[in-house]
């Protein structure tokens, strides 16, 4: 009789656990097929700035709200690789989304960089930037980017006004004499600074802390946010306050990707993107002032560049508007639309 007890209550433990396991594997399955589209988010911006925080948020809102569907993994300040490698995976694919101003297609589509601030000044405030950004310029750019690059720019973030952090004063023109200012590896930044006296040397974003240390460079231009994040008031203690560059950031998803997603999740990364994106512009705009007194905090000397040098400035840098816009007719007339909106 025990044998029997035995057995009976083996065959029902299997039954048991073999029932448990039927159930079981259609969950399994669906988990298993629920996240089908991995999106690598990866970028060069600093731990806790705000554009980071945006970004943290929205791969949180795509991981949520596809139900799972996507597992949109978030790579922030370089861990992935700098702004090149970025730029180039984001257009291969082997990244899903990046950031990057619009100026970083140059070579490519010169109508878009034209957006990213390049040349310097041809954004008057932040009225002006909203005007063009999040109307018809923006969609615009948007659209050729995915013709030329592969990608779409499915929304703007933006790390605001950039100024020149140094490790000495600089309160006129002249002071930018022979200064050693880091620059994007991009023409259009040598040549604006070398027309400003300064002395530009194209690096790589990742290494602009390094440089500043070992005194390959003197100086760069930062928003505030990455002047905190990145800790470069660590090496360079003089901020003038210029905003001769906005930066805006376009989010950039890989277009082969995002047409590979059913249509309930291409609707789902567009409309989550500009929802994030723009609190990130609100939030971007509303702690600026805060950061700044946090540097002056951090010991950072802060003092605005005063107007009549500003205006030198921008009139000694101007002439690149036509240097610039001869690149093409159609770059050309972008600068003409923006200005117009100004």
């Amino acid at each position: 009789m025990t044998t029997i007890r035995t057995s009976m209550t083996l065959s029902r433990r299997s039954f048991l656990a073999a029932g448990t396991a039927a159930i079981a594997a259609p969950m399994f399955i669906r988990n298993a097929r629920a996240a089908e589209f991995t999106c690598k988010i990866a970028h060069t911006e600093g731990i806790g700035t705000p554009i980071t925080n945006a970004f943290d948020a929205w791969a949180k809102t795509l991981n949520e709200k596809s139900g799972g569907r996507i597992d949109a993994q978030h790579f922030p300040a370089a861990q992935l690789g700098g702004l090149a490698e970025a730029l180039e995976g984001s257009r291969l694919g082997t990244i899903q989304v990046t950031t990057a101003g619009p100026d970083s297609e140059e070579a490519i589509a010169p109508e878009i960089a034209a957006l990213g601030g390049a040349p310097g000044f041809i954004y008057k405030n932040e009225e002006h930037v909203d005007k063009v950004l999040q109307g018809e310029l923006g969609q615009k750019a948007s659209d050729i980017a995915r013709a030329k690059t592969g990608v779409e720019f499915v929304a703007y973030g933006e790390t605001g006004f950039r100024h020149i952090l140094a490790k000495r004063p600089v309160g006129s023109l002249a002071d930018l004499n022979g200064l050693k200012i880091r620059v994007p590896q991009l023409r259009v930044w040598v040549d604006f600074w070398t027309l400003l006296g300064a002395a530009p040397t194209p690096l790589p974003y990742s290494e602009q802390y390094s440089a500043l240390s070992t005194g390959i460079i003197d100086a760069i231009d930062s928003d505030v946010f990455s002047i905190v994040g990145f800790k470069f008031y660590e090496q360079a203690k003089d901020l003038t306050l210029t905003g001769h560059w906005f930066l805006p950031k376009a989010v950039r998803v890989n277009a082969a990707w995002l047409d590979s997603l059913p249509a309930d999740l291409q609707d789902l990364v567009r409309t989550s993107a500009k929802e994030a994106f723009a609190e990130q512009r609100k939030i971007n705009r509303e702690k600026a002032s805060a950061t700044l007194e946090e540097l002056k905090g951090l010991g950072v000397n802060v003092q605005q560049l005063p107007a009549e040098e500003l205006a030198k400035m921008e009139a000694q840098t101007a002439k690149l508007f036509d240097e610039f816009g001869s690149k093409s007719p159609e770059t050309a007339e972008m600068i003409k639309a923006i200005q117009a909106l100004g």
